[in-house]
């Protein structure tokens, strides 16, 4: 008889994509959402452009690119056209802003209840024997702390990644259009910050992952002691049993640290990345303005623009942060989801 062919090993799915699939009635609010916020962005770096078209206006006057655009000679009403641009672009700004802001909390506070509500319906399916080996303090804390996680990256974490993407893109094509050699040097750092910021994920993966099974083990104590603290009275085991959770919490307190040791190395690396930029870009810049092939107006915003480009990367620390703790809640919570009760209710009733 030949030997059993091995069963293929199935690749565990993102947890992005698991929760996407999950969120099925939250997929307009999520584009919704991704579209203010690229709006949002795009309104933010315009009144960069505008510093370097009045400093334009100011050195050159009637032969300033806003006067070939709008045939203006007079600087005086240049500057009153561009004091009027930018309160449209501000209020613009402002509006989608709140209106960014407004939605990507909805959805988190949605997406929230949906999590927790399935959750408990679900355990409520599951039979007495599947909850002997499991405590209720680690199923409390994924239907409460893992959702409460998830629902934190929701709220932050998401607009901020679609944001930074924006802004990357449209500061980018700014440099390209302008200037491709002070892209090139600008754009430089960049992927080292993707690389760093891909090598700290996976750094971080194994440490929250362990930090939510740590607060678990926590919760699960906490509840069991709680309910029992009359039992432990009349055994006189308060020492003991404080003694544990002092144990506990500080198992937590160090799956922290670990954490928290590797992800706040994050940004001073990459403010060393955005200071070497800057430093090109403003004495090759400045050279090229120096010898009249680039118009100051034009290198005063690439000045602004080489920080708008890079700095808005040194959160992606901040950011990874939230998305890594998401991930490991995700996975518990959809986990649990996917539990497949042993027992199945039947539909018949006793008369």
């Amino acid at each position: 008889m030949a030997p059993p062919e091995p069963q293929a090993q199935q690749i565990p799915r993102h947890p992005l994509r698991r929760l996407w699939d999950f969120a099925q009635d939250d997929h307009r609010a999520v584009r919704l959402g991704a579209g203010l916020s690229v709006l949002n962005k795009f309104f933010d770096v315009l009144p960069e452009l505008l510093i370097g078209v009045a400093v334009d206006v100011v050195v050159r006057g009637d032969a300033s690119l806003l006067a070939d655009w709008l045939g203006i000679d007079d600087r005086w009403t240049q500057l009153l056209v561009l004091a009027a641009a930018t309160v449209v672009i501000w209020v613009l700004e402002s509006i989608t802003d709140y209106a960014a802001t407004l939605v990507w909390r909805n959805l988190a506070q949605s997406i929230e209840h949906s999590a927790r509500s399935e959750l408990y319906r679900h355990l409520q399916t599951l039979e007495l024997a599947w909850f002997e080996d499991r405590s209720s303090g680690g199923l409390l804390s994924v239907v409460n702390d893992d959702v409460n996680q998830l629902e934190r990256f929701l709220d932050v974490g998401a607009a901020e990644v679609i944001r930074t993407a924006t802004n990357v893109v449209l500061v980018g094509a700014f440099f390209f259009v302008v200037s491709p050699t002070l892209a090139l040097v600008a754009f430089v750092p960049i992927p080292v910050i993707v690389a760093g910021s891909l090598r700290y994920q996976r750094r971080l993966e194994p440490h929250y992952a362990a930090v939510r099974e740590s607060v678990g083990d926590l919760s699960g104590t906490l509840t069991n002691n709680l309910g029992g603290i009359a039992t432990i009275k009349a055994f006189v085991a308060e020492r003991r049993e404080a003694q544990r959770v002092d144990g506990l919490s500080a198992q937590y307190r160090d799956a922290n640290h670990r954490a928290i040791k590797v992800s706040s190395a994050f940004v001073p690396l990459i403010r060393m990345a955005i200071l070497a930029a800057f430093v090109v870009t403003l004495l090759v810049g400045g050279r090229a303005a120096i010898a009249g092939t680039l118009a100051v107006g034009v290198f005063s915003t690439l000045v602004f623009m080489t920080q708008r480009l890079l700095w808005p990367l040194t959160r992606m620390g901040e950011v990874l942060d939230l998305y890594q703790r998401a991930a490991a809640s995700v996975v518990r919570i959809l986990d649990l989801l996917e539990v497949t009760p042993g027992i199945i209710s039947g539909t018949r009733r006793l008369v």
